[in-house]
Parts: structure tokens; sequence; C-alpha cells
């Protein structure tokens, strides 16, 4: 397969998955607004999905004082924020336009259809739109187009690098989420067990998906220790840290397996060592280490490895 290709197929996976994230920062916004403010307590929580998704800079450049309306406007349909939902959703349209032979028809149909969609979305008077539609409206579409890829396309490399993506960047989104509840939500020691904190905390398992999940495993007690285990090292939930470092790790065997010795496996040997070390650590161990010191090694160990995959397989010209 050529890297251009590759390098699309790959991409196209991450975009989808990293829209399905802005579109789930902010569902934990507006979720969290839900609940009157309190003196000292979480008046930044706004703020806080900016610095969980890396965009505070480009905001504040832009719009200044963060507030509901401007920062749903970035979050969804700014272009200029790369990690926007009609950004991510327009670049992963123009990958597989460009790798259109590569794709069943089933694949770029869902894939056209959602960004035809999200053009209406564009038109429609913001004060018309509610938040949580828009929401509904991305995970909605990007579930359609991964089942379409998961139903219809050869197990092939390119099956193994637009699943590669949406592994990697799915590592990625999970650890950012769960760090919004580092960042400003919870700033007061005395808040730890008080109902404002298990509210955080089901607030980040709704935004995942995964709230029914978690009950179906732990019972019905939310705590920061259970929350914390499901989301980072349980394997059978889909969207743990462990599960989505897992199925790259296996995506990038596949690939390994295919090429043979032509190519390096950097990518591959780092995937598993940071693998081995999530499988050496409890829930107690990361927070003797510290929750979002702990989810920032994480972060950087995902961002290494996407630049091994690079270098590995999508630099070359075949």
């Amino acid at each position: 397969m050529l890297s251009r290709t590759a390098s699309n197929l790959f991409w196209m996976g991450r975009h989808l998955e990293r829209a399905e994230t802005a579109a789930r920062l902010l569902d934990v916004g507006q979720r969290i607004t839900l609940l009157p403010n309190t003196e000292l307590g979480y008046q930044n929580e706004w703020n806080s999905l900016l610095q969980a998704s890396g965009t505070s800079m480009i905001f504040a450049e832009k719009y200044g004082e963060a507030t509901q309306e401007k920062i749903a406007e970035f979050i969804f349909f700014d272009r200029e924020n790369p990690s926007s939902v009609v950004s991510c959703i327009e670049k992963a349209r123009e990958a597989g336009r460009i790798v259109r032979t590569a794709l069943t028809s089933q694949v770029w149909d869902a894939l056209n259809v959602a960004y035809q969609e999200l053009r209406k979305i564009e038109r429609t008077p913001r004060a018309r739109i509610d938040a949580a539609s828009l929401t509904d409206f991305t995970t909605a579409h990007t579930s359609t187009v991964r089942g379409a890829i998961n139903a219809t396309q050869l197990r092939n490399d390119g099956w193994h690098f637009m699943n590669l993506g949406y592994g990697l960047e799915r590592a990625d989104a999970t650890a950012r989420l769960l760090d919004v509840k580092y960042f400003v939500l919870l700033p007061r020691i005395e808040f730890v067990g008080s109902g404002l904190d298990s509210y955080q905390w089901q607030v980040i398992l709704r935004a995942l998906s995964a709230h029914r999940a978690y009950h179906w495993a732990y019972g019905g007690d939310i705590t920061a220790g259970r929350v914390a285990d499901f989301l980072i090292l349980n394997g059978e939930n889909p969207r743990s840290l462990i599960t989505s470092l897992y199925e790259s790790v296996w995506q990038l065997e596949g690939i390994a397996k295919r090429y043979g010795d032509t190519v390096p496996t950097n990518a591959r040997d780092k995937a598993r060592e940071v693998l081995a070390t999530l499988q050496n650590h409890d829930i107690d161990m990361i927070f003797d280490e510290g929750l979002h010191e702990f989810l920032s090694w994480f972060i950087r160990e995902i961002g290494t490895i996407s630049n091994l995959v690079h270098q590995d397989y999508l630099l070359g010209s075949a």
C-alpha cells in the first residue's frame, strides 16, 4: 500500500474519533452547567474543556473571555480550531475522497452523508440549535461510519490503518476527558466524596457513553477509584485506556505481519512497552502517583507512538 493511502486512511479514522471527542467535550460542559454554581467551586468549567482539549490558547486569541456560547461555537463550528467537529469531519471526508477506491460504497456513503448533513446544520441559525442535538448528531454519524468500516471493509492493511487511527485517538481522547476532572472541576479537597464529586464522575461516564456499562461492571456506587479503574484499566470497557491501547497494538501487529522486515516496527515496540506499563499498574498505584500526572504521561506516550507510526509507515513513497 502506498504510504499516501495509508496516511489518509489512518487520519480518516483519527479525525472521525476526534470529531466525536469534541462533541463529547461539549456534552460534558453542557451537563456540568446544569448544576448551580457555587463560590470557589467550579466557575471555570468551560475553561476546563479547553485545557483538556489542548486548544485554550487558540480560543483565547480569537474569542477572549470564555462563555458557553463562544465555546460551543469554537468546539463545534470553528474551522480555525483544527479539533472542532466541523474541521474533523471535513478532513475525514476529504481523506476518504482521496482514497475513495480503498473504501467500500457503504463507508463512503456514510461519510458523505455525515458531511452533507453537517453542512445543513451550519446553515441553521445558532439560536435554533440545541447543544445536546449537536452531540447526538456527531456520535450517531461517526458510529455509522465506524459500523460500515467494520461491517464491509476487508481485513487488510487499509483496515488496520483505519482502526489504528481510531484506537490511538480514542486512547488520547479518554485520557483527556478523564483529565477534565482534574482541571478546575473539583479544586477544593473538601469536595472529594461529596454529591458534587459524584455528579462530576457521572458526567464523565455519561460523556463516554459508559454510565450503564459502569453499573454493570461495578454496581451502584460511583467513586473516584472505581470510575478511574473502569476508564483506565478495565479491559471489558471498549473506551478504556488499556482496551484502546491493546487494540492499537493488535493493529500494529497485523501491519507488521503483512510487511515483514521491509519496514521498522518502532511504533509497535513502543506501543507494547506502554501497554506493559499499564498492565503492571493498579488503580492505587495510579492515584499514589497522581491521576493528572499519570494521564499527562499517557497522553505524551500516545503522541510518541503516533509520531513513530508516521516515521515507520507514512513518510515514504510506498
